[in-house]
């Protein structure tokens, strides 16, 4: 199976991969409530259950936020900008 049919079947099916991956992030969750230790934790915010899912959710929305306003700020040029 090619890429391009990949893509294909998923964008097909993305619902059912939106579910999926909202399951395999909870599961995750509970995964780290109940089964990881955090008796050598550093800070109070690390025994938090999902914590660092959770934070690496926001540093992933936060780059993806940066890197769009860096783009606008001046990387991304008219399409006409060498025609002139």
């Amino acid at each position: 199976m090619d890429l391009v049919k990949l893509i294909d079947y998923l964008r097909d099916r993305q619902k059912t991969l939106i579910r999926i991956s909202y399951v395999v992030l909870g599961l995750l969750v509970v995964f780290d409530a109940l089964f990881l230790d955090k008796t050598k934790a550093h800070t109070w915010m690390e025994m938090l259950p999902g914590f660092w899912s959770v934070y690496g959710f926001v540093a992933c929305v936060l780059i993806i936020i940066l890197s769009k306003w860096y783009g606008h700020l001046g990387i991304m040029t008219r399409e006409d900008y060498y025609d002139n």
